[in-house]
């Protein structure tokens, strides 16, 4: 490892409760069996506390191919929004297979002029990623409107809903680190350790697409990373492909642990199949002797946990507990870079 210093980040102002949150389609289209999950979304954001309004684009049944719209309109009403001062987060409305289109339209001075959070994973991971490696912005690998908040979260326990209610209330708000997430009996210990540093990541085949751009995150930010990363569709031996992409760009010999999402809907890991996803994770790691923990509760499989991307965590694998030592918001009256 090269022990360079850690980027500086970009958190986003802390939002305070009658914020506007806006939620927008920012890849897939929205079916119109699905609109009732984007009123249920805007029920859980507006008892957060937050104003919620719906961009243009987020019309049901508006699509463009696999679009919600054109590349360069999807860009352009993200655009809209990084500028807009009365809007102080963005609530991606699904993933989908549009990020790559755009990532060169984004305004990247208005990211950096004023902040804000953008929740969403899947293809939004590409989002949370470049803009990380472009600016340092703290990227929210969190729940989105109809996948998440109208869709898992409905099914989800009253407590459990509750308590992630609390957590991305406390997360978006609050200048002081969380703390611990809420563990759950689901998670595994697949090696053990203890280590501290930044969490990096998102749906593994976006990480493996984002690395493949310009806007690659230079190879030094792994160093000491606590690697993050999930995965919905396709094969097993698909995740033991993107696993040895990362071997051989050198982000394996690098990050100090690594977190595993639950799976979902991946052919060949079905209960009983071999090999595990666990198995897998460690014939790739080899000898590399970081912790990973396992099965964690972030992604496809929802409702998430948020992952803020640049946020220093500390990771137990052992006694199964990932800890957000820093906030990722910054006071409201500061301005520029904090880091």
């Amino acid at each position: 490892m090269t022990g360079s210093a850690p980027p500086r980040l970009l958190r986003p102002r802390a939002l305070k409760p009658g914020d506007l949150v806006v939620i927008a389609s920012l890849s897939g289209p929205l079916p119109a069996a699905y609109e009732p999950n984007v009123e249920q979304a805007v029920g859980v954001l507006e008892r957060m506390g937050f104003r919620v309004r719906r961009a243009p684009l987020l019309e049901a049944g508006q699509h463009h191919w696999w679009s919600a719209a054109t590349p360069a309109e999807i860009a352009e009403e993200l655009n809209g929004l990084l500028r807009d001062p009365e809007v102080r987060a963005i609530v991606a409305s699904d993933g989908g297979q549009t990020a790559l289109g755009y990532l060169d339209l984004i305004d990247v001075e208005a990211v950096m002029a004023d902040p804000k959070p953008i929740l969403g994973y899947s293809d939004i991971s590409l989002l949370h990623l470049v803009l990380h490696a472009r600016t340092g912005l703290v990227g929210f690998h969190a729940d989105m409107a109809v996948p998440g908040f109208g869709g898992h979260w409905q099914s989800a326990p009253m407590a459990r809903r509750a308590e992630l209610a609390g957590l991305y209330s406390t997360l978006l708000t609050s200048t002081a680190a969380i703390g611990t997430l809420p563990a759950s009996p689901s998670w595994e210990c697949w090696r053990p350790g203890r280590v501290e540093g930044r969490l990096i990541g998102g749906v593994i085949n976006r990480i493996v697409l984002a690395q493949a751009t310009r806007w690659a995150l230079p190879l030094e930010r792994f160093d000491g990373a606590v690697l993050f990363w999930e995965e919905m569709g396709g094969l097993a031996s698909y995740v033991w492909s993107y696993l040895q992409v990362l071997r051989h760009s050198g982000i394996l010999d690098r990050i100090a642990g690594m977190v595993v999402g639950v799976p979902r809907g991946i052919s060949g890991l079905e209960p009983g199949a071999s090999p595990t996803l666990s198995e897998i994770v460690l014939d790739v790691l080899g000898d590399r002797d970081i912790p990973v923990l396992g099965n964690v509760e972030f992604g496809h499989a929802g409702p998430n946990l948020p992952m803020p991307v640049g946020i220093r965590v500390r990771l137990d694998a052992r006694q199964r507990t990932l800890s957000l030592l820093e906030p990722a918001v910054r006071p409201r009256a500061t301005t520029g870079r904090a880091g």
